[in-house]
């Protein structure tokens, strides 16, 4: 498989892992992975030869399992180059070499210490679609779209993984170590409990939401925090904290299921921007208090469920694939 990888592998994806690419340049790649399993699978095969240097480094840090990531592509690089077969050859050679030495060194540390083992992960889903993972320690978390969330491969001292997007948590009980969600402006902390959590950049709120169990929802480096009972939503907007009943019907989202209660279509626009990683632009300010309610499929995507929405109240609809923007009208 290595062979193959080092005779086409696509350029942006190197540059991807290495930082070099820009944001637009970054988003373009990961959306023609989504239609290209080709190209998604390659991603997928830096991605894990990466993980596994790293994972190779233990307590050395990031840095060190960096070395000999980076040693791996310029390998490639070179091989691409020359084009020789042989040449190349050599090269795949050299490279299975390279990751038979790392395996046998993660082997064996992982069995000297599992805390040495431990490195930071990162699951991110794309627009428009969901994902579900198991953490190491049990506990299973759905990931919405547009959404990423940074985990250690194993659990030590504590249970922490930081959020970007939302997720919703079920969390494996374990009375001694604490299960703490990070977001950019509040910490939950769980024993074993299942909860959503919201917390998109840029969004007008972020909230928790509790089904099962109990949590403490506090803003980082303050003792005190809120305990929420199971059912109630906290909702943390402008600096302030307020507590209300949780409507479960949003947790659909995990079924593939977007809800939407009497919400005025500005509302609706903004997690639409969100969840499908598009701009959409309202050229008449009016229709943004036009209020509905409705489900619609995750799959459907934005221009659907606005069409759906057209049929209540008139308005036009018009996309720029360019510049990935709806323009209604």
């Amino acid at each position: 498989m290595f062979v193959r990888y080092i005779y086409r592998m696509d350029e942006r994806i190197i540059k991807y892992f290495d930082g070099e690419l820009s944001g637009n340049e970054r988003i373009r790649l990961l959306r023609e992975s989504e239609a290209n399993p080709t190209l998604r699978e390659e991603l997928l095969a830096v991605q894990n030869i990466r993980g596994v240097f790293l994972l190779s480094a233990g307590n050395a840090g990031k840095a060190e399992g960096e070395k000999p990531y980076r040693h791996f592509m310029r390998i490639y690089r070179r091989a691409k180059l020359f084009r020789m077969a042989g040449r190349v050859a050599g090269y795949a050679a050299a490279v299975a070499l390279i990751v038979f030495v790392t395996w046998k060194t993660t082997v064996s540390t992982m069995q000297k210490s599992a805390e040495q083992a431990s490195v930071w992960q990162e699951l991110y889903t794309p627009a428009g679609q969901r994902a579900r993972i198991t953490l190491p320690d049990g506990s299973t978390v759905w990931l919405n779209a547009c959404s990423a969330l940074r985990y250690p491969s194993v659990f030590t001292d504590e249970r922490r993984v930081r959020l970007t997007g939302e997720a919703y948590f079920d969390v494996a009980h374990n009375a001694v170590k604490p299960f703490v969600v990070a977001t950019a402006s509040l910490e939950i902390t769980a024993l074993g409990t299942q909860f959503n959590v919201y917390s998109y950049p840029g969004a007008e709120y972020v909230s928790a939401s509790l089904v099962d169990g109990s949590i403490e929802v506090c803003n980082p480096g303050k003792p005190n925090g809120t305990i929420l009972e199971p059912n109630r939503q906290l909702v943390y907007a402008n600096g302030q904290f307020r507590v209300e009943d949780l409507d479960e019907d949003q947790l659909l989202w995990k079924e593939g299921i977007y809800t939407f209660k009497g919400q005025p279509l500005g509302k609706i626009i903004s997690k639409l921007e969100l969840y499908y990683d598009v701009d959409i632009v309202v050229a008449n300010p009016q229709i943004l208090h036009y209020r509905y309610t409705g489900k619609f499929r995750q799959r459907d995507g934005a221009m659907e469920i606005l069409r759906i929405i057209q049929k209540i109240h008139r308005f036009k609809i018009h996309r720029d694939e360019e510049l990935n923007r709806i323009t209604l009208s």
